[in-house]
């Protein structure tokens, strides 16, 4: 008779795609980059949070209420830490990148997620100070970001991962962004251009175009019921629905998409 094995009770553990990667996100305190942040952290990822403050802004309505993100991370048994970061400065992006490498130990996927928006204006009511201040951050500080990153990532000779956060406005128009529109349409612009001069050293740059997203920001330009003028599908979009393609893009899952933008808009890019 042969006897029973000894069995082992303990629950099997879940491989997680991203378990040993280090991931910068800027952005990341509040709206879509708070979301990316905490969830390639659930994936496995130590995660760099880059922002110009730790907390979300006051009166915001984040999941998680005015945690910082790190705190929310290092709360769910994640390793994070948060470097205050102006994306639009050369020495602040630079230092982002020393930092993920020396504090977490690499710089395998980078997020360019940070941005602003003045509101609507047309380009007669548009002001240059908010043009320029549109640039510098959403197009200057996503050419900033791929610029230490893949500095980074060559160097370390493993490849690695980009992801732009970009807009439907930069795919089609939307009334009265001019600045804003220009702005994202360059972030797509630059992330197919990376994709072809960095395949070979398999570091890919991909971009996610987020549609109407309900965020505290959103919620009070858009009012309370504005599903149905906005999108087919019968909902808002949410921040965990851009943080799961930003964790498809970011993972292996998609090793051999590079130049592409994916639109998270409920169909609203289809019509």
């Amino acid at each position: 008779m042969i006897e029973d094995l000894p069995r082992n009770t303990a629950e099997p553990r879940v491989a997680r795609p991203l378990e040993g990667k280090v991931a910068v996100v800027t952005g990341a305190s509040s709206g879509i980059g708070r979301a990316v942040a905490r969830r390639l952290a659930v994936e496995g990822a130590r995660v760099l949070a880059a922002d110009l403050r730790p907390h979300p802004r006051d009166g915001s309505h984040e999941d998680g209420g005015h945690a910082s993100t790190v705190d929310l991370i290092r709360a769910a048994g994640g390793e994070a830490a948060f470097v205050e970061t102006d994306v639009s400065r050369a020495s602040d992006m630079e230092a982002v990148a020393a930092t993920a490498a020396t504090e977490l130990g690499g710089l395998d996927i980078m997020v360019n997620n940070a941005g602003i928006w003045h509101g609507h204006r047309t380009i007669l009511d548009e002001t240059e100070a908010e043009f320029d201040s549109t640039i510098a951050t959403n197009v200057k500080g996503v050419w900033l970001g791929c610029k230490v990153a893949i500095g980074h990532m060559v160097r370390a000779g493993s490849g690695g991962s980009i992801v732009n956060v970009a807009s439907i406005a930069g795919m089609v128009g939307l009334k009265a962004e001019p600045a804003y529109s220009a702005s994202k349409g360059a972030v797509i612009g630059l992330t197919r251009q990376l994709a072809i001069d960095y395949a070979d050293e398999r570091i890919r740059v991909n971009a996610v175009s987020p549609g109407f997203v309900e965020t505290s920001l959103s919620r009070s330009v858009m009012g309370n019921n504005p599903e149905h003028d906005l999108t087919p599908w019968p909902r808002l979009g949410t921040v965990s629905d851009v943080a799961s393609a930003v964790a498809f893009l970011a993972s292996d899952e998609s090793e051999w998409m590079t130049g592409s933008v994916l639109a998270i808009d409920g169909g609203y890019t289809a019509r």
